[in-house]
């Protein structure tokens, strides 16, 4: 019996994509193991987001094959498709793809089997029109199913390589999205996340929209939550807030990416927003949504911000109170207009402003953990925690991580349970 094994690296649009191939092997007889076990088949999926992606993909690229010689390895993903002479130039690897064609890897696959020879299939993105449908009905281990709707980006921001290695946007029909969720539900997933790249941006090449995405999936036996990926703050006007409002199973977490609490950084970011416009959006998810997880990524060094603008981000990470926040540092993406931009800032000033921010949204985090207890919520339970026998964990709407003691398994369930304490970064609680 052959083995199949996969590295993600990335978003959560890499994880469904990997899913989908994962699947196509399957299909053939192949198992999927650990990547850290020896296997015939090995599939890199990169990321190129940042720099420290396009290291973790080369890193991982060198040393894979160490496990097994004689395997197939096939490299995809985002930093294969901004670098192909960079991969192509690794001996090991014998399929390179970018960002498209994951729908035909297992017959890519084939094709080396039969003619021995090394197949680099990366094509201009940016000419690609439609959207490449895959397909993926489980997800081993997990009780919530990623769905992907949507793929490109035509902002364009200054720091950003994904346009170029994504392309522009693309939408799945509303058909085929609900026929899958429908398809997931059936496998026993009871919470759907709409993913993409620019997920506020489904249907805008397709005439579609995503009010009547989430209402057709809103009306699908069997799902209990409709979880969003990221999405822009500029979505949230009061039409958009108030239908989705109207949903029962939209969970109450919305990721809405900052990048920077400063407008004139902004302008440089080339966003499409500033930061009155941020704070009208969350004041409208708070007003149609209690309790609500506002989420966020927020960027410190720029080039070209000063102090000034540094103690804004900072201020606005405490006005709004984030219930979490990824914190980064801008690296430099060759191909981008930031890259070429004056004042470029010094590693150390970078990596104190980010602790300094780091340690104001892990405030407004516990802060906002502190605020659930003694309440009742609905905790969709995922796994063991931590492998400890009798201890399990799972999510809120709102993302809270919940952990609580049950004599049974109650992975995959939704289950009511009362807030006692906060205890690292997490809720500990009691089964109603």
């Amino acid at each position: 019996m052959k083995k199949i094994a996969i590295c993600t690296l990335g978003c959560k649009v890499n994880t469904y994509e990997s899913e989908a191939v994962k699947k196509q092997f399957e299909e053939q007889g192949f198992v999927c193991v650990e990547f850290a076990e020896v296997a015939d088949v090995y599939i890199i999926n990169t990321c190129t987001v940042t720099h420290l992606g396009d290291r973790k993909s080369r890193q991982m690229i060198r040393r894979t094959k160490q496990q097994n010689p004689d395997s197939v390895l096939i490299v995809m993903g985002c930093y294969a498709q901004v670098a192909p002479e960079d991969v192509e130039k690794i001996k090991e690897v014998d399929i390179i793809l970018g960002t498209d064609k994951k729908s035909q890897v297992y017959s890519y696959y084939e094709e080396f089997i039969r003619t021995e020879s090394k197949l680099s299939l990366v094509e201009d993105i940016s000419k690609k029109c439609e959207f490449e449908e895959l397909d993926v009905t489980n997800y081993e281990g997990r009780t919530r199913a990623f769905l992907k709707v949507q793929d490109g980006c035509n902002n364009f921001c200054s720091y950003c390589i994904i346009p170029y290695a994504r392309g522009r946007i693309r939408s799945r029909s509303l058909k085929s999205s609900i026929q899958e969720a429908k398809r997931l539900a059936s496998h026993g997933f009871s919470e759907i996340v709409l993913v993409g790249i620019h997920l506020a941006s489904y249907g805008r090449d397709t005439g579609e929209n995503l009010i009547d995405l989430l209402r057709g999936l809103n009306e699908i036996e069997g799902i209990e939550r409709i979880r969003m990926g990221s999405l822009e703050p500029t979505l949230f006007d009061d039409e958009f807030t108030g239908e989705i409002a109207k949903l029962p199973k939209i969970c109450r977490h919305f990721h809405l990416s900052l990048q920077s609490g400063c407008d004139e950084t902004l302008k440089r970011m080339n966003r499409k927003y500033v930061t009155d416009d941020y704070k009208k959006s969350v004041e409208r998810i708070r007003k149609a949504f209690l309790d609500a997880a506002i989420t966020t990524d927020i960027m410190v060094g720029f080039p070209g911000e000063t102090d000034e603008e540094f103690e804004k981000s900072l201020g606005l990470a405490k006005e709004i109170a984030f219930a979490e926040a990824h914190i980064f540092k801008y690296s430099i993406r060759k191909g981008t207009a930031a890259e070429k931009m004056p004042n470029q800032v010094e590693p150390n000033i970078k990596e104190e402003r980010s602790k300094r921010l780091i340690a104001v949204t892990d405030k407004t985090k516990d802060d906002f953990l502190k605020f659930h207890i003694g309440k009742e919520v609905t905790v969709l339970f995922e796994r063991e925690h931590k492998g400890k026998k009798g201890i399990y964990e799972g999510k809120t709407d709102n993302y809270i991580t919940v952990v609580a003691e049950s004599e049974k398994d109650v992975s995959t369930q939704i289950l009511k349970v009362r807030i006692n304490g906060i205890k690292d970064g997490h809720a500990s609680g009691t089964i109603l």
